[in-house]
């Protein structure tokens, strides 16, 4: 099975290439801002919707305006029209907010595809610079490569990012299915009986955030010194990103691996995330991208993820008899069934609901996939 795969390496370019892809990001910068200006200006005084042709008609008036946009890649701004294309396009759609212009201080990126890059003997080179880039092979580039994505982080470090079409072999089948109920004080809690403690970067990181943070409200804005603290939090920021995007990566990946069906709560976090006392350690777990990454790793590796709703009792639920006990507020951890006296483990006992109402879910639906047919095997097991 082929799939779109990205392979990101980190790679150190010399002063000549800094100043060439630094003039890169600001001409992609300068013309997604001036169309971005110029349809919003058309479509609110006229009510006309620009398209692409449009806009590629434009960028050629702006190119004859501003003489230093010819002296990038035109591969670079096309590519960047056709980002805002899209973008407006998932904004008509309702999956993503109004496109927004882009600051010289945050993340930078430009997009090249076949034509403005070129792979030769293990060495990248790109459109307009002389010498290969010095990217860090940090692991075998695998599949075609469609294009590639340049970037440079508000830390001031550099990407590249390569979309490749790989052939995806599917992971063995096993028999095993775990249920999954996220939580704060521990990350994820399964059926099986395991704590996952969260690695809260964000916490660890804190005072030193904070400390830097300080530092940098007090800065004249505009100054050398302002912009040299603005990187001290930037890098700081990096660091937690990267930790989190480690830790998610790792188990989720495990999790792919140990289970051919994962049951678990479809939560809503943006919802959630308006509570004032919880936002900061919901926005530090990233539930929302855990749960993306189980589902694009099952969709390449041949595994199932369900997906119950937010309102299922899976907390008021006994797991050994099926009484539901009510409400019970959040600072009671255990609790002891009327009914048949077994104790429980508040967030062991929804992962077993999750797991129990998942495998329900895909017996009821009559999928006849191989992760469907696992599940109710193991439910009809769990019920017996």
């Amino acid at each position: 099975m082929k799939k779109n795969k990205s392979f990101k390496y980190r790679f150190y370019p010399n002063k000549e290439q800094t100043e060439m892809l630094n003039q890169t990001f600001g001409c992609v910068r300068y013309v997604w801002n001036q169309i971005l200006d110029w349809r919003s200006r058309e479509y609110s005084l006229r009510g006309n919707k620009i398209n692409y042709c449009a806009t590629s008609k434009r960028l050629t008036e702006l190119k004859k305006e501003k003489e230093w946009l010819k002296l990038v890649s035109s591969i670079a701004l096309q590519q960047g029209l056709r980002n805002q294309d899209s973008a407006f396009s998932n904004f008509f759609k309702k999956r993503a907010k109004y496109p927004t212009f882009k600051k010289k201080i945050s993340n930078q990126s430009f997009r090249l595809t076949n034509g403005g890059f070129t792979l030769k003997d293990g060495k990248l080179y790109i459109a307009k610079c002389r010498e290969p880039l010095a990217v860090r092979w940090s692991r075998q580039l695998k599949g075609e490569t469609k294009s590639i994505t340049i970037s440079k982080d508000s830390s001031g470090r550099f990407h590249v990012s390569f979309c490749s079409e790989v052939e995806i072999e599917q992971l063995c089948q096993v028999s095993k299915s775990v249920g999954i109920d996220l939580g704060l004080t521990d990350f994820a809690i399964t059926s099986d009986g395991e704590k996952i403690k969260p690695l809260k970067c964000l916490v660890k990181n804190q005072a030193k955030l904070k400390k830097y943070q300080k530092r940098l409200s007090r800065k004249t804005k505009g100054s050398n010194r302002r912009n040299k603290a603005r990187i001290k939090v930037a890098k700081i920021h990096a660091k937690i990103s990267d930790s989190r995007n480690n830790f998610l990566h790792k188990l989720s990946t495990k999790l792919i691996n140990e289970n051919q069906v994962i049951c678990m709560e479809d939560l809503n976090v943006a919802g959630m995330i308006k509570n004032r006392k919880l936002a900061k350690a919901i926005a530090d777990a990233s539930w929302s991208k855990f749960v993306n990454m189980l589902e694009y790793k099952a969709e390449w590796y041949g595994r199932t993820v369900v997906k119950i709703s937010p309102w299922y009792p899976s907390s008021q639920i006994c797991s050994s008899c099926g009484t539901l006990s009510g409400k019970k507020p959040l600072n009671i951890r255990e609790w002891t069934c009327q009914k048949c006296g077994v104790t429980h483990d508040r967030d062991i006992n929804a992962s077993i609901n999750i797991h129990t109402a998942g495998l329900a879910e895909i017996h009821a639906q009559g999928d006849t996939s191989i992760g469907a047919t696992i599940g109710k095997t193991v439910l009809a097991r769990h019920v017996s």
